[in-house]
């Protein structure tokens, strides 16, 4: 049978990445250039501050603590402050914690220019960073249901995802090239200046306040949210999935030894391996058409994070550059779907009275699983080495995806049709 052009142009708009969110709602469209636009900053930021502690310390476990000054405001602030979002306008709510974030990049800013040779000033600003996104990030997310229909949830899901990427991608590669072009202070000034696009995003949406009556934020509300948690074994399977990819196999603390000790190179192999993932979800991004039209969503994440632990692991298996950048990409390739799926069940079966809460907790495995996962991948390398580190966290990823879907095989016939929590 004769392929028409119509045909084609079908094929291809099933293929491609679906803009429609950008399209049929403004405010989404502005909340998501802002983001985009300050994940570049936020990311130059992350890569600085890696090898600024590297270079005062000369330790992955250092660079590991990172993720530990990080995890503990994540966790604590990461559920009280969905509970938060849950009770106020989560528009209003964002504007104050991204204040604060605001203020912790000009801090990282004025530390390097007056050339601080502390490394716990930066955990400290690490430490104040990582309790304000915590608040901000579920007003911010809790805000995407409202903004479109049910039907375009995963390809916002997709977007969020390449806006993030596309920073992770970037930011490291400019990151490193401006601490080696300009110091420490250049990448840190970039990421205030781009801040700004994020804050005038949040000026220009519309008010958010909660739909239902909803309780006072504190202990009970939070109490509320996790009971709800516990009797929605699919959301939380998506939890266990990710930290087992987050905590077991992250990556990210090794770079910079990986890069001097291994490879050869220096800062801008760092800013190479912290954007290889990255840049692999931005390709898996451009043919993300087919993620809406899957419906057993549980099944694709389990064979998503399989692939990411599996990539991870092969990592350690080679000191050839280009070799474990392809393997990095993989692994980004493989995370992006995963989270796009993840993030898609926790959007349409959650209620919104409870959407800022189970955000947090969202947050919290997001966020705070790569940190704990840097702490962790830190330790390890100190004793094994960094090659071995990522072949046994790999491996223990695959372990506990299998583990995990052998105790919980209901959640492999998830059906985005009929979502059910």
């Amino acid at each position: 049978m004769q392929t028409t052009g119509e045909d084609r142009r079908s094929w291809w708009r099933s293929v491609v990445t679906d803009i429609r969110p950008l399209q049929v709602s403004a405010p989404y469209r502005r909340l998501f250039f802002g983001n985009t636009i300050a994940q570049l900053g936020q990311q130059m930021s992350n890569v600085a501050v890696a090898i600024q502690v590297y270079a005062l310390t000369h330790s992955s476990f250092y660079v590991g603590l990172v993720g530990v000054f990080a995890l503990v405001p994540l966790v604590v602030l990461g559920l009280y402050g969905g509970s938060i979002a849950d009770a106020v306008d989560r528009r209003l709510l964002a504007l104050v914690a991204s204040a604060g974030l605001w203020s912790v990049s000009i801090a990282l800013l004025v530390q390097a220019y007056v050339g601080n040779t502390s490394v716990w000033l930066l955990y400290g600003c690490i430490a104040v960073q990582s309790g304000f996104y915590a608040v901000n990030n579920p007003a911010r997310s809790a805000m995407v249901p409202r903004l479109l229909d049910r039907e375009l949830i995963s390809a916002a899901a997709a977007l969020n995802m390449a806006s993030a990427n596309l920073g992770m991608t970037l930011g490291p590669m400019l990151g490193a090239l401006a601490v080696g072009w300009g110091g420490f202070a250049v990448a840190y000034g970039v990421d205030v200046v781009t801040f700004a696009a994020a804050y005038y995003a949040l000026l220009r949406m519309p008010r958010m306040p909660p739909l239902h009556d909803s309780p006072r934020a504190g202990l009970k509300s939070v109490l509320d949210g996790l009971r709800f948690l516990r009797r929605s074994p699919n959301l939380r399977m998506t939890f266990v999935l990710d930290l087992c990819a987050m905590v077991l196999a992250q990556p990210r603390a090794l770079f910079p030894a990986l890069a001097y000790k291994v490879y050869g190179g220096g800062a801008g192999v760092v800013g190479l391996l912290q954007a290889a993932p990255a840049a692999g979800a931005i390709v898996a991004f451009l043919f993300s058409g087919w993620i809406t039209k899957v419906r057993l969503q549980g099944l694709a994440i389990v064979i998503a994070v399989l692939v990411y632990g599996a990539a991870v692991g092969g990592v350690g298996l080679t000191d050839v550059l280009w070799i474990g950048v392809a393997f990095l990409a993989v692994s980004g390739m493989a995370d992006m779907i995963s989270s796009a799926y993840r993030n898609t069940v926790l959007q349409v079966a959650a209620p919104d009275h409870l959407r800022g809460r189970l955000q947090g907790v969202f947050i919290v495995v997001v966020a705070g699983g790569p940190r704990a996962g840097d702490f962790l991948a830190g330790s390890v390398a100190s004793h094994t080495g960094e090659q071995l580190a990522l072949v046994l966290g790999g491996a223990a990823c695959i372990v506990g995806v299998l583990t995990a879907s052998a105790l919980s095989r209901r959640f492999l016939e998830y059906d985005a049709r009929h979502p059910t929590p």
